[in-house]
């Protein structure tokens, strides 16, 4: 071979909707850099054209995500991780261009961002045993409460923490039978569109995660105000962003996290996995046995 030096081949980062990679419906992007300033790539800018198609997606997918077992949910959750693992280097290196790490610290964040998502993983089929159960009541009756999945939930994913603090808040909200619809961290959101590229060749059913980047004022009001969207997680906001998009999520009785302070390399706990959740009772009377000992 000749000694010519060869061109570089620029990644194109495009938005995950769907289980599809659609840029931008307005044709916008706007420049990336890391933590120097150095250009690193063009995003897509979100519109809320693309907002409104991610919830399509969602609520599209949300029937079969949610009907699926407990333990199905866990295998998939679990493929995704083997499949973060295998592409570890990538996301070391978006993670410390993104966040201003070192290598060895940048590795340290993705470790723990994987092991997170497999902790979540199990988490699955347990959640329901934490939160369910047989309640007891005066009178000859069986009284079940069991956790349902809220439904579709926006996500505004933390602006510092790129890719475990991402991971901290889509993990909890599909593992328990949710579908998402993200926005990306505005000045770090390559670790996120990456993700969009693990879960597209993973089991995880289109539609059921949804990331989008760009300016979060702008796409966030709208599915704060959107009808089909029953949850919303305010974790990515500011203070004033907060107040605004709690307001519109009022008009349909959207349930709302608020901004927490806290440290996403802690121990999670379960508090997000409750987050997004809704209790089913159900009454039933006890009856008699019969010869074969079932109730009847």
């Amino acid at each position: 071979m000749s000694d010519v030096t060869r061109l570089g081949v620029f990644k194109t980062y495009k938005l995950y909707v769907g289980g599809k990679f659609p840029r931008s419906e307005s044709g916008r992007v706007y420049e990336v850099t890391d933590s120097k300033g150095k250009w690193l790539a063009n995003a897509p800018l979100s519109s809320r054209k693309d907002a409104r198609d991610a919830v399509v997606a969602a609520r599209k997918a949300f029937g079969g995500w949610s009907g699926a077992t407990a333990y199905n949910r866990g295998q998939i959750l679990y493929r995704i991780a083997e499949m973060l693992e295998g592409r570890r280097e990538q996301f070391v290196r978006e993670v410390a261009d993104a966040e201003g790490l070192s290598k060895s610290k940048a590795a340290a964040v993705v470790d723990a961002a994987i092991d997170r998502w497999v902790w979540y993983a199990g988490w699955t089929d347990k959640i329901g045993q934490v939160v369910g159960g047989a309640n007891p009541v005066a009178g000859p009756f069986f009284n079940l409460s069991t956790p349902e999945p809220t439904g579709v939930v926006t996500v505004l994913a933390p602006q510092e923490s790129s890719f475990l603090g991402l991971v901290s808040v889509i993990a909890p909200v599909i593992a328990t039978g949710n579908t998402v619809v993200v926005i990306a961290s505005e000045k770090s959101p390559l670790p996120a569109l990456s993700l969009g590229e693990v879960l597209a060749t993973s089991d995880l059913p289109g539609g059921v995660v949804n990331v989008l980047s760009g300016r979060t004022a702008e796409i966030a009001p709208s599915l704060a105000a959107h009808q089909d969207v029953n949850a919303i997680d305010l974790t990515g906001a500011d203070e004033a962003l907060a107040k605004e998009l709690e307001i519109a999520a009022a008009d349909n009785l959207k349930r709302v996290l608020r901004p927490q302070p806290g440290d996403f390399s802690e121990a999670p706990g379960t508090h997000r996995l409750t987050a997004f959740l809704e209790t089913k009772t159900v009454w039933h009377p006890t009856g008699s046995l019969g010869a074969s000992g079932s109730a009847y």
